[in-house]
């Protein structure tokens, strides 16, 4: 039976998600409210811009239903996710669900302009669980996460910076996986359902 993940679809490129689940053998489909978080095994909270996300989380009653889910089942964020997720946010700080033991900058690597298309390792845990090779990572105005507790795992690092990382059920990206071919980030979401 395949894997149920729900892409939050209230704001970003929630989309590019659901068809890099698919390419990834799961049944992906968009999540708008609290409810259709009970029919899903699995949540992406994508990339897009953190404060409009987090105003439309509240408008739709949202905020308690994601953070009781991702107490429960596993959640993967990408940038404006991975903001979301953090206990601490700067650059300025903002509200998030504070569910992973880190602390994110916002738009660290600079503007639109800055972005970049770059190859990483991984480490071994990664590549263990996955096929070997680098992995192509897509930084859209990302975040950089400075500040990682002793419970968080990081599983790739770019520029002297974890990029890739993960806490119990959580994975966090600072990049967009779902903007490159390769499904090994997510077949490694898959695995922690």
């Amino acid at each position: 039976m395949k894997k149920r993940i729900g892409v939050l679809a209230l704001q970003g490129d929630f989309e590019a998600h659901v068809k890099s689940f698919v390419r990834a053998g799961a049944d992906a489909v968009e999540v708008r409210t609290a409810s259709e978080l009970d029919c899903v095994d699995g949540l992406v909270i994508p990339g897009g811009e953190s404060t409009t996300m987090l105003k439309l989380l509240h408008y739709m009653d949202m905020m308690e239903p994601v953070r009781a889910f991702a107490a429960a089942k596993p959640v993967f964020g990408t940038c404006a996710g991975a903001i979301l997720l953090a206990k601490e946010v700067t650059n300025p700080s903002q509200e998030s669900f504070g569910v992973v033991d880190l602390t994110v900058q916002r738009n660290a690597y600079g503007r639109q302009n800055d972005s970049r298309v770059v190859h990483i390792a991984p480490d071994a845990d990664f590549l263990s669980r996955t096929a070997e090779g680098e992995i192509e990572a897509v930084f859209i105005r990302a975040p950089i996460i400075r500040r990682v507790g002793p419970g968080v795992k990081v599983l790739a690092g770019y520029a002297g910076n974890p990029v890739l990382v993960e806490e119990g059920n959580i994975l966090i990206a600072t990049f967009h996986p779902e903007l490159t071919k390769d499904s090994r980030v997510q077949s490694l979401f898959l695995g922690k359902i």
